[in-house]
């Protein structure tokens, strides 16, 4: 039997979240959605939508959908709606997760791979967050969970974009990359989204693509990894000291980095690097995904994980693509240079 994917929305406070979920609660899409409301939210739906019966935890919707208010665990209102949903109480086919502004989406992904009941009815289809256009800036910058919150992402939208200007927009675009190249960026208003750019991202699924932000390895030749500037439209080029200039005076203490080479691994050293790694620096790692070349298989090996935990497998054979090595490692604090090293150090 198919399993039912999960999205988790997150985002900072007020950065739209709640638009959102209404409507996707709401609008006469024809799918058949179970929202799980994180009831220690700021500013909660219910008071709009869900006045009509506070008392209960699960309320279905006119439009087919079902939304969940969680005073507790996760896992058991994920088990409570499984099980509504095999008594033919209610019906859903997939399930939204709304976090608190200021939560970290990390422990949220975690319980998709922990816990075995959950792990049995659920796949983690994958993570987005919104970003406020207006006060993003500041919000990364004072918040490491709004900084979690975009290392974790695999959508990301910026919201609010007709309160700021083009510039502003690009600065932020900008910095959102810096901490997470592979999740796409979007500007949007009034809530707004394609509900096809929502769901079914697979952001979870081992599969060969990894998509990498471009301007972002454009950057990475330039060796402007660390600057945080977009340098396309800088135009005070002739002093040095300013193109290492950091965002607004400070580094984002989450950054992510891209590891490239077109020799093959030895997967063995690899793999025992991989596991001191993640033994190490588990809690600070937030995503990492990578398709491999590894000496002695014709196939493509990709690699992924949340934290500690790391799956990997084979796909397709390479036929006549480019035998490349690429990774990308989202954390906080990663000292870069050292995994750079050891990551070269596994090649044959």
């Amino acid at each position: 039997m198919a399993l039912i994917p999960v999205t988790i929305l997150t985002g900072f406070l007020g950065s739209g979240k709640t638009t959102l979920l209404k409507h996707i609660l709401t609008e006469q899409h024809g799918k058949k959605i179970a929202v799980i409301e994180n009831e220690f939210g700021e500013e909660n739906i219910d008071n709009d939508i869900l006045v009509q019966s506070s008392e209960e935890t699960i309320v279905q919707m006119s439009n087919g959908c079902v939304c969940c208010t969680i005073r507790g665990d996760l896992v058991e209102a994920l088990n409570q709606l499984w099980e509504q949903r095999q008594n033919k109480k209610i019906q859903f086919e997939r399930v939204v997760i709304e976090t608190t502004g200021v939560a970290n989406p990390g422990p949220v992904a975690q319980t998709f791979f922990m816990d075995d009941d959950v792990a049995e009815h659920y796949v983690l289809d994958a993570v987005v967050t919104l970003v406020d256009a207006k006060h993003g800036q500041q919000q990364l910058t004072e918040h490491e969970e709004a900084q979690r919150q975009v290392g974790f992402a695999d959508q990301i939208f910026i919201t609010k974009t007709d309160l700021v200007g083009p510039a502003e927009i690009a600065d932020l675009r900008s910095r959102l990359m810096h901490m997470n190249p592979r999740a796409p960026i979007k500007a949007i208003t009034q809530g707004l989204v394609p509900l096809n750019e929502v769901f079914d991202l697979k952001g979870f699924n081992l599969n060969a693509k990894l998509d990498i932000d471009p301007h972002f390895l454009g950057a990475e030749e330039h060796d402007h990894s660390d600057c945080g500037h977009d340098h396309s439209h800088d135009h005070d080029q002739t002093n040095p000291a300013h193109q290492h200039h950091e965002h607004a005076g400070h580094t984002d203490r989450i950054q992510s980095f891209v590891f490239r080479s077109e020799r093959p691994f030895d997967s063995r050293k690899l793999e025992d690097f991989l596991g001191g790694i993640l033994e190490v620096f588990g809690e600070k790692m937030l995503r990492y995904k990578g398709v491999l070349y590894v000496e002695g298989s014709s196939r493509k090996v990709v690699f992924q994980g949340v934290h500690q935990m790391m799956g990997s497998d084979l796909a397709g054979p390479w036929g006549t693509d480019l035998k490349q090595t690429r990774m990308v490692f989202i954390g906080i604090d990663l000292p870069k240079d050292t995994l750079m090293a050891g990551l070269e150090g596994c090649l044959v």
